[in-house]
């Protein structure tokens, strides 16, 4: 009996160990930088990485953003898109980085 309640409380013991090293504290990697979110826009934007966006992605993404005649629309080796556009009556050129910032320039 007494071997059954040793048993018992050290598997007890070794699942709480177990639960106590898991962390609900969230990773501070700066290396890969969150998505934006509808709303908010990344300061550093544009930023580089993989675009998985369309060309025709791209263009719907920044007329939606108040930008009209998107032209010349391509995709630089960083992995943003880049078009000259129009908005509030000026010709501007417009990015579109990965994570969906549009940054006008």
């Amino acid at each position: 009996m007494r071997t059954m309640i040793f048993a018992a409380a050290l598997l007890g013991a070794s699942a709480l160990t177990a639960v106590a090293q898991t962390s609900a504290t969230p990773s501070n990697d700066t290396n890969t930088p969150a998505v934006a979110t509808p709303g908010t826009k990344n300061p550093t934007a544009p930023v580089a990485g993989h675009n998985s966006f369309t060309q025709a992605q791209a263009k719907e993404r920044m007329e939606k953003a108040g930008y009209s005649g998107v032209t010349a629309l391509k995709l630089d080796d960083k992995g943003v898109w880049q078009s000259s556009a129009m908005k509030d009556g000026k010709s501007v050129s417009v990015t579109l980085d990965y994570q969906g910032n549009i940054v006008a320039m």
